[in-house]
């Protein structure tokens, strides 16, 4: 059989990853398994929203079950595809909406991760502005004969930049944003970092005051926690019109929205995702996707899950035809995670061998018996009625691979069966206060 191909890189990342129970940022290609469909279905979103529309997605799942996984494969995707992407995960500190500035914490958290193909890291707010700036001079010098240091060269690319202003100027909050990307502009013509900086400050959402924006930049308005939503609208209708295919806002930790104990406040949050949620359905965003990762206690939760408000319940209950017949519909608002099967979490064990034999360089030892002995007892040792979630597996067995490579006088046989063998014991009980459970999401 031929050995993987993997970069040490890669593999260092996914082992350490995992083992420390986080998806990983690169290299998830390599251990996706069995979630075709689900993945098919996101990538039938993100080629409508390159045509101009919009789409919102809840990922829906226990916890392990692989949310972030799912998320982190479409974030690689959409990024290869010549989209601006960011993500966040929420927390009690960056929510939706709150009385302080919990909705504009995550919108600085999305600026701060804004990555592209080129920039996939994050941080990609400047490089974008920049990269966008120098195709119009480019434009300008084979349009018109004119070099850079030539009189109306800069006026040429100005037009160019207000043609593309424009477009946006008509959206909620268009003016201004269009106003500081002038801004910015200017700062990077006079060569003037301090005007550049403050324009990156006010897109990130920095400023605090109006009058410190208005000083900075003659602009009376600031990103602020009623408003941040608008600029994310903004933003993908700017992206697209400078060349990128659109935006991806993906939103993880979803469950913390639950989580928020004052009825009022939760509600407030409910509200402002209804708010996205309706102007994605109804095309009032262009060039924009929302996924949302969050557990079947968010959504379904009679009490403080969505289903709680009737006009969340109607918009993401499963039809009726769907469940008459026991069958998953992937085109719905909500996709919903089940358990991986037997053979697919066999495929990722496999694999999983594989990376770590290349990854400390070493042949493969374990057969695909002991692969299945392993799941075997796991499943023996949790009882049957445990949800065997990938997330729980894959630390498990990262540990068990680390330990056998450390110290090769132990055979796999007796680590497993051994007394001191405890598998991860999440979704053991279906009661499980998911609140206190340490997510570990593949």
């Amino acid at each position: 059989m031929a050995k993987l191909k993997i970069s040490k890189k890669i593999s260092t990342a996914l082992i350490n990853s995992l083992g420390a129970g986080v998806v990983p940022r690169v290299g998830v290609e390599y251990i996706a398994v069995g979630r075709e469909k689900e993945l098919q279905s996101l990538s039938q979103n993100l080629n409508d929203i390159a045509e101009g529309v919009a789409a919102f997605r809840f990922i829906i799942g226990n916890y392990g079950s692989g949310k972030s996984f799912i998320l982190q494969m479409i974030r690689n995707r959409a990024m290869e595809q010549g989209f601006v992407v960011a993500d966040a995960d929420l927390s009690s500190e960056r929510r939706l909406a709150g009385s302080n500035n919990e909705g504009l914490a995550t919108y600085r958290e999305l600026m701060s991760h804004l990555a592209t193909k080129t920039r996939p890291d994050g941080s990609a707010l400047v490089s974008i502005l920049e990269g966008w700036i120098n195709k119009i001079q480019q434009e300008v010098v084979k349009e018109t004969s004119l070099r850079p240091n030539d009189d109306g060269f800069d006026d040429q690319v100005e037009a160019k930049i207000r043609e593309v202003v424009q477009y946006i100027e008509d959206l909620v909050h268009g003016f201004d944003f269009g106003s500081v990307i002038i801004a910015y502009w200017r700062g990077y013509r006079l060569d003037d970092d301090d005007l550049k900086n403050a324009a990156m400050r006010w897109l990130r959402g920095e400023f605090t005051t109006k009058i410190e924006a208005r000083t900075a930049l003659g602009v009376r308005v600031i990103i602020d926690d009623d408003s941040w939503y608008d600029y994310i609208k903004l933003w993908a209708k700017f992206v697209a019109e400078i060349g990128y295919k659109g935006l991806l806002i993906l939103i993880d930790e979803a469950v913390n929205l639950y989580q928020i104990s004052t009825t009022v406040t939760r509600e407030k949050n409910y509200n402002r995702l209804l708010a996205m949620f309706n102007d994605t359905m109804q095309c009032k965003a262009e060039h924009l996707g929302i996924f949302i990762g969050g557990t079947t206690k968010f959504l379904e939760d009679p009490n403080r899950g969505l289903f709680a408000d009737q006009a969340w319940r109607r918009r993401t209950k499963e039809s009726r035809f769907a469940t008459q017949v026991d069958v998953q519909e992937y085109l719905g608002p909500v996709i919903r995670l089940n358990p991986l099967s037997e053979a697919e979490i066999l495929t990722l064990l496999q694999r999983l061998t594989e990376i770590h034999a290349v990854n400390f360089s070493y042949e493969k030892t374990l057969t695909n018996r002991e692969l299945q002995e392993f799941v075997q007892e796991v499943v023996s040792r949790l009882g049957a009625e445990a949800l065997l979630t990938p997330g729980e597996i894959v630390r498990d067995f990262i540990s068990v691979l680390n330990i056998l490579h450390q110290n090769p006088e132990i055979t796999f046989s007796k680590l497993i069966h051994g007394s001191k063998f405890k598998p991860t014991a999440v979704g053991l009980n279906a009661n499980v206060d998911e609140d206190d459970v340490a997510e570990f999401s593949l």
